[in-house]
């Protein structure tokens, strides 16, 4: 039998404690998102820099290396355009211990932060080939025939 009170009755839903908790919840996630997707921008704009300051500096070094002649001792500054931007690089030519080789360290920044070095590349360069010099000819062919 029941009695003549009204008893409330429970409803099936959230407190206002709940739906805070959840949505603290919610905002702490969506904040460790947000930070992830912003250090995946920034090393995405930073392997693309370091990728295209790699090619502009072995291009260079290349350049050294076939030139028709052998880079002086010294220093070069120069600004170059490459993939839609202004680029600086310098070029140090040294000696070394070796008699017919030179040392070229070419260093790529961008060209508005020109002391913020972006890659370095580091090679040795021969003399270029005298006039009319021609490779040795390798007798013999692939291997197994001959």
């Amino acid at each position: 039998m029941t009695s003549g009170r009204n008893e409330p009755s429970r409803c099936g839903g959230f407190t206002l404690i709940e739906a805070l908790v959840a949505l603290i919840i919610v905002a702490l996630g969506m904040m460790a998102v947000h930070t992830q997707l912003n250090q995946y921008a920034v090393t995405s704009v930073y392997i693309r820099d370091k990728t295209l300051a790699s090619w502009i500096a072995t291009n260079k070094l290349t350049e050294l290396s076939v030139g028709s002649a052998w880079p002086e001792p010294g220093s070069e500054e120069d600004e170059i355009e490459y993939a839609g931007r202004q680029w600086y690089f310098r070029v140090e030519v040294s000696e070394t211990q070796v008699e017919n080789l030179r040392r070229a360290d070419v260093s790529v920044a961008l060209a508005e932060d020109p002391e913020r070095v972006i890659h370095t590349v580091s090679g040795f360069i021969e003399p270029p080939a005298p006039p009319g010099f021609l490779p040795p000819r390798w007798l013999g062919g692939p291997a197994g025939s001959g």
